[in-house]
């Protein structure tokens, strides 16, 4: 089979495409590199620590992975993830690293040409998707050799860069050029196109093509905005067999809905406080930045502002102490920064003045409005307003998916229907092993859209679809 070429965005092409990917971060990497026809095979010498897995591994000796049966082989796993392929694939790549282990993958990988499937994988952004966005001396939440894709490990990448890891992390810098090395090392850029801006998508089932013939399958059209490197702006129209959505949850700022959300100063990313500190429209002598959301985002731009001596408003709804905040959910030992600002926020709570200076918590206050002189209104937890004056704004409250190029911007394929598509709470309703949505055949969601919400984990979503895709491309004739 012929693999496809970025020419086929410099018109519109009416030959469908085995498979589009939309989302170039390491989901569709992860996909790409499987489609590719790199296939994991367990190594005759392996043996797994979990006794059944290992059992099961044996019965199919020779037998890819992909070939086999991902519900059986995921019978009886657990750990971190709801997903049973993801835990799946993690036990493969990563046998017992929730136990401080550091045993090899029990796997071993063999590019075979002949099972390539023909895809082309569609981002906004160089590959490794939103990882490009994110400040670059940010380090990783997870472990930085949990953001390994398969057959490269990060150290072993690392260690070539003559870079290190940092508490066992890694930058945001180093594992956003890791993906787009990635790419190149596993030579798959000519499945990448860059500067893509899906802006529909639609699907239909077309006639039958003679009296008594099985009805086909739907077909895709993907259309968007291919944006060069001299900023032009080209159209282009594509029909596939098969759209798999990889975009992550990035892409969507989550809104407070209060009155002066929309004013210049009120900015929803950490980028616009690396801008503004470049820029010296915010120093040491500026009034405070202020900064809302008790997450991890948050404790970012936090520990941002105090790395520049930036003065720090931090106000968040929660209680300092409420179990569901995610400092009281991470090991102090991995994460002593995170714990920082979760000690910040609970010292300020109890002690005034702050024993940190230029930094001061407003826990239990809820934001009322910002007025047009750089005043935010507050009110605290016992009903009396508040009012600061502020330099600039962070809302960092999370974010959501935006699927707004999807009929109905993709509402409909949530778990509930009538309840906002979310990553966490109500992400895309997709069959366990093979990712496909369960309302509309040939359409499959992964990564965040699906529910797996860390690098480590989205790759068994990688297996899935590709396991799927596999088994109804190679039974199409030629």
């Amino acid at each position: 089979m012929s693999s496809p070429r970025k020419e086929h965005l410099g018109a519109s092409s009416s030959e469908p495409l085995a498979v589009i990917v939309i989302g170039n971060g390491p989901s569709g990497i992860c996909l790409s590199y499987l489609l590719s026809g790199y296939t994991p095979y367990v190594r005759p010498d392996a043996v797994h620590p979990h006794p059944l897995l290992q059992r099961k591994l044996t019965e199919a000796p020779g037998v890819s992975i992909l070939d086999q049966d991902l519900d059986y082989l995921s019978e009886g796993l657990e750990g971190r993830c709801q997903s049973p392929v993801a835990l799946l694939f993690d036990a493969l790549l990563r046998p017992d690293t929730d136990f401080g282990g550091d045993l090899q993958s029990v796997l071993t990988w063999k590019q075979q040409k002949e099972r390539a499937i023909p895809h082309m994988v569609l981002g906004r952004n160089l590959p490794g998707g939103a990882w490009h966005s994110i400040e670059g001396s940010m380090v990783t939440l997870s472990q930085g050799e949990w953001m390994g894709l398969p057959d490269l490990q990060v150290k072993d990448w690392m260690q070539k860069k003559r870079r290190g890891l940092r508490n066992s992390r890694a930058t945001a810098g180093d594992i956003a050029h890791y993906y787009r090395d990635y790419v190149t090392k596993k030579g798959l850029g000519h499945n990448f196109v860059s500067g893509a801006v899906v802006t529909a998508v639609a699907w239909g089932t077309p006639e039958p093509s003679g009296s008594g013939a099985q009805a086909p399958s739907p077909l895709f059209q993907v259309t968007g905005v291919l944006t060069a490197k001299d900023q032009s702006q080209q159209p282009f129209s594509l029909w596939a067999r098969n759209v798999v959505l990889a975009t992550g949850t990035f892409d969507s700022p989550a809104r407070l809905g209060v009155p002066g959300e929309a004013l210049p100063f009120v900015h929803h990313e950490l980028s616009a406080l690396e801008a503004a500190t470049r820029g010296g429209v915010v120093t040491p002598a500026s009034d405070p930045v202020l900064i809302v959301g008790a997450g991890l985002s948050a404790a970012d731009a936090v520990l941002y502002a105090r790395h520049y001596n930036i003065p720090v408003i931090h106000a968040f709804r929660r209680p300092v102490d409420d179990p569901g905040l995610v400092f009281n959910q991470l090991p102090k030992m991995l994460y002593p920064e995170y714990h920082k600002v979760h000690q910040m926020m609970r010292e300020q709570s109890i002690l005034s003045p702050s024993p940190y200076e230029g930094y001061r918590s407003l826990p239990g206050h809820r934001l009322l409005l910002f007025k047009d002189d750089r005043q935010a209104v507050f009110r605290d937890p016992q009903g009396v307003e508040k009012v600061f004056g502020v330099s600039l704004v962070l809302v960092l409250i999370g974010s959501h998916p935006d699927l707004s190029f999807l009929p109905g911007a993709g509402a409909d394929l949530a778990v509930d229907p009538n309840q906002p598509l979310s990553a966490k709470r109500n992400p895309v309703d997709v069959d366990p092993f093979t990712y496909q949505t369960t309302r509309q055949e040939g359409l499959y969601a992964m990564g965040p859209l699906a529910g797996d919400n860390f690098v480590r984990f989205v790759q068994g979503g990688a297996l899935a679809v590709a396991s799927s895709l596999l088994r109804k491309e190679t039974r199409k004739p030629p």
